[in-house]
């Protein structure tokens, strides 16, 4: 084991700390080619047509939350759109010569993440090419709007609706479609960043919270025209055991890489906990990667066997959850932040009317790590508390976005901020917040 390391160390320091910027995106590179050929092999080799015909399924499936596309497409077919999503927005990085930050790492594997459950090739597009027409009529270079860019493809099940549900005639369904998705990623910049200073950094999906706005205005607009949004949950099961091998083998990896070019060693890592994680807190910018990978591995595989353990299922969504939560272990999260919100949120499950289990609290303790700035400024117990109130509150704003917004736990996060904050300044009597 011992020569295992120093080798695998050895071929690591060949390309680090050489050239860094080059192994921080091959980092990304290798998390979509581990779920573009995971979804390639997962169900053998199997005919193209019929691969094809599952891909077509995800893409014209209603996929506002919840839409599970393992159980709408299959594993192959899931997995390969996760990560041929990941692997192109890394490649528009890499073309637009975009720095690769914590940022980079947080929006590509959220994007990947939910590729398994509403993002897909087709409806994310319009979203992007909405916010490069924004950055040219501002005449500002789209570096800037990039990763707004990313994560507001959140709104692309309103793509999906428009193109495959709408009562609107064939013929013109899908230019429909897209206009209303350029629609919107061109006011998207401004209302992000509008909105962010509602609540100051503090819900790390403020995206997700804007999105979850936009996704409101838009189920109202459809229902008072007496166009209804039927409410679904599609869910699978019975695919814990190969998942399980696959994230544990893949985050395991992930940190190992991170502990080997640390030089085998945790030291350093307690700084990079001492961080709220409020927005933004670039792990890779403050730290440096080997911390950073360390962490992603780290938190991934917590979330994992946190799945397993209150005997859910590892499917798109939660394995979306976990992704989000890997991602953002490199813009804010740590095992300091996460676990009091993850316990606040466990609290509430087991008190709640539904199972522990459930898809209502799994998906709210892993995506309402959102609130993670809060534990990481304020301490163990406000965390646990923003962590409880998440669970009440995430449970019950879907139905204003009808699921068009895939970060419904960003706009409840938002909103859970908003209302917290002002009760911690009252607490603590601190006007500085």
């Amino acid at each position: 084991m011992h020569i295992f390391f120093e080798v695998f160390r050895a071929l690591l320091k060949k390309f680090f700390p050489k050239d860094q910027e080059k192994f921080k995106v091959s980092i990304l590179y290798f998390f979509g080619f581990s779920f573009t050929l995971f979804g390639i092999f997962s169900n053998g080799l199997r005919h193209p047509t019929e691969f094809l015909n599952d891909l077509l399924e995800i893409i014209r499936t209603p996929d506002y939350l919840l839409t599970d596309y393992i159980q709408i497409g299959g594993l192959s077919a899931a997995f390969f759109n996760s990560g041929i999503l990941m692997l192109f927005f890394t490649l528009i990085l890499q073309l637009l010569k975009v720095p690769i930050t914590g940022l980079s790492y947080a929006s590509v594997l959220t994007v990947g993440g939910f590729a398994l459950f509403g993002k897909n090739i087709f409806n994310v597009w319009p979203i992007i090419l909405g916010v490069v027409l924004y950055s040219l009529y501002k005449k500002e270079p789209v570096q800037r709007y990039i990763y707004v860019a990313y994560f507001g493809t959140a709104i692309s099940p309103l793509v999906s609706f428009v193109a495959f549900s709408s009562p609107f005639d064939h013929s013109i369904r899908f230019a429909i479609s897209y206009g209303v998705g350029i629609l919107v990623g061109f006011f998207l910049p401004s209302m992000a960043s509008y909105f962010l200073t509602l609540h100051k950094g503090y819900n790390l999906y403020n995206v997700g919270f804007t999105c979850g706005l936009i996704g409101t205005v838009a189920a109202a607009f459809l229902r008072v025209y007496g166009i209804q949004i039927p409410i679904q949950i599609v869910w699978s099961s019975g695919n814990n055991l190969i998942l399980s091998l696959f994230l544990i083998s893949l985050f395991f990896f992930v940190w190992l890489c991170g502990w080997l070019l640390n030089g085998r060693s945790w030291r350093g890592y307690k700084k990079l906990l001492r961080h709220s994680g409020r927005l933004l807190t670039d792990f890779i910018v403050l730290e440096g990667l080997p911390f950073t990978l360390m962490n992603i591995g780290l938190l991934g595989a917590i979330s994992t066997i946190y799945v397993l353990l209150t005997k859910s299922q590892l499917n798109g969504p939660t394995v979306g959850g976990i992704m989000t939560v890997a991602g953002f272990a490199a813009l804010g999260k740590h095992l300091r932040n996460v676990m009091p919100v993850m316990v606040g949120v466990t609290i509430a499950s087991l008190t709640n009317s539904y199972e522990l289990g459930s898809p209502n609290n799994v998906l709210a303790a892993l995506f309402g790590t959102t609130v993670a700035p809060i534990a990481g400024e304020f301490g163990i117990i406000w965390g646990a508390v923003a962590g409880f109130v998440h669970n009440a509150m995430v449970n019950n704003v879907g139905f204003l976005h009808a699921g068009f917004n895939l970060y419904n736990n960003g706009f409840a996060g938002g909103l859970v901020t908003i209302i917290l904050i002002p009760i911690i300044k009252a607490v603590h009597k601190r006007e500085d917040l």
